[in-house]
């Protein structure tokens, strides 16, 4: 077997790997005396059937595989032997495919575009501002004041009060479709938040006004993908009673609510609602100094990109930027989305940093455990209430989407080794300061 190269410009490499038919022809004998042995054919006992009927009824598949297995082995010594590693996949041809017969030598065009060599930085260089914010007095009662309003009840209106939006309507209802009453569609003492929109799209707002005492007619079309077939895209008039109307009042900041939520007191609560904003602030603060960082590291390190990944990267860039701008478009049934010099310039940094972080995350053995995984499967599967397993059976089967899972993680973990070795000072700030710096984030 022979390896020459045939290019090497930048990064981009490409060699011709030449199989000797001899030895193809070597490999496949090798093959049929391995499995003769266990080998039955009638006429012939077990392990006796000539090699030369072996051949003729196994040669060809097992000289496709022989020819496989002596690519493959000259590709895995080339990179053992050189140290290369592929940004992508090599692309492989086979040169004389076309005209090859059996007994010919095999002559295979490998082509890639190699990784670079990264330079070593030194982190201790680096200077980071890390923002401390303190939850304050009013962040604290607006959170209370949050939970207060989120667990609200109703009290009757003065009589005689018009029903607003946000208030609550207890009504008796019964509906028809064409005059017939439909299963489903009546209901009695059934307290209706208007504006909620837990009903059919028009329905609360023809009860806004209403007192305790009138009689509506509510007049809707049931939505043509509603989930019942008989009543989609049909007109319905719904007959209502109101015989309430309550308005929304938020509940008492005391040991009640606190109980509400799981906590001892109005002081254990408070705590928790502390722990909880500084967590959210801690948070967005790491966000803001990861950006910090990867700014710098973008700046000092500086090599060779594969054309190829900044290629592919820009594409997709493009291609998901397109979708936010046109969210009607649901399908990929469009046409060619060319990207632009700043989705290209875009790439290239995500390429690179990409490429960095990888870099030092392989020299520090830093990996991603299986429980970290299974905190981030878990994290996940919170989305899909009621399908938990089958989102946990999907992530075992789907590599891709076990990569989706594992690449924060890895990310931030290198993240953490850096900037544990970088220079850090605290800075405590308020919370509308470190807003506008999360702000910032997004129109960078």
């Amino acid at each position: 077997m022979q390896v020459t190269e045939t290019l090497k410009d930048g990064l981009k490499r490409s060699y011709t790997i030449t199989v000797a038919a001899a030895e193809l022809e070597a490999k496949v004998t090798e093959k049929l005396r391995e499995a003769q042995p266990e080998i039955e054919m009638k006429g012939f006992r077990k392990g006796k059937v000539p090699m030369a009927l072996l051949r003729k009824q196994f040669g060809q598949r097992l000289l496709g595989d022989a020819m496989q297995e002596a690519v493959d082995g000259a590709m895995q010594g080339h990179f053992e032997e050189t140290g290369d590693r592929p940004a992508m996949q090599p692309k492989i041809e086979m040169q004389n495919g076309e005209t090859w017969s059996e007994g010919q030598d095999v002559v295979v065009e490998m082509s890639y575009e190699a990784l670079p060599e990264i330079p070593e930085f030194d982190a201790s260089g680096i200077s980071l501002e890390k923002l401390v914010v303190k939850a304050d007095d009013a962040a604290v009662d607006e959170a209370l004041q949050n939970l207060a309003q989120s667990a609200q009840n109703f009290a009757d209106r003065r009589k005689g009060s018009k029903a607003k939006d946000g208030d609550q309507v207890v009504i008796d209802f019964v509906g028809r479709v064409d005059g017939e009453e439909f299963e489903g569609g009546a209901a009695e003492d059934y307290p209706l938040v208007l504006g909620s929109g837990s009903f059919i799209p028009g329905f609360e707002d023809q009860l806004v006004g209403a007192k305790a005492g009138d009689e509506v007619e509510v007049e809707v079309s049931f939505p043509a993908d509603y989930g019942a077939q008989n009543l989609a895209g049909k007109d319905a008039v719904f007959s209502c009673t109101v015989k309430a109307v309550k308005e929304p009042k938020p509940a008492e900041i005391d040991d009640a609510l606190a109980k509400q939520f799981g906590a001892d007191d109005l002081a254990a609560l408070k705590a928790q609602v502390v722990e909880r904003l500084e967590a959210e602030y801690t948070g967005a603060a790491r966000a803001v100094m990861k950006r910090a960082l990867l700014d710098r590291l973008d700046e000092m390190v500086k090599f060779d990109l594969p054309p190829s990944l900044v290629e592919a990267e820009a594409g997709q860039i493009a291609h998901q930027l397109w979708h936010e701008e046109h969210p009607e478009v649901q399908g990929h049934d469009h046409g060619a989305i060319e990207p632009t010099e700043e989705h290209v310039k875009l790439a290239e940094r995500r390429v690179r940093l990409g490429l960095l972080l990888a870099e030092i995350g392989r020299k520090q053995e830093i990996e991603v455990s299986d429980a970290e995984m299974t905190q981030a499967v878990l994290a996940q599967a919170r989305q899909y209430p009621g399908q938990e397993r089958a989102f946990f059976e999907f992530v075992q089967k789907n590599q891709q989407m076990q990569q989706q899972l594992r690449a924060p993680i890895f990310e931030d973990k290198v993240v953490d080794h850096i900037v544990a070795g970088a220079s850090v000072t605290e800075k405590e700030v308020g919370k509308d300061e470190l807003q506008k710096a999360i702000e910032a984030l997004d129109e960078a």
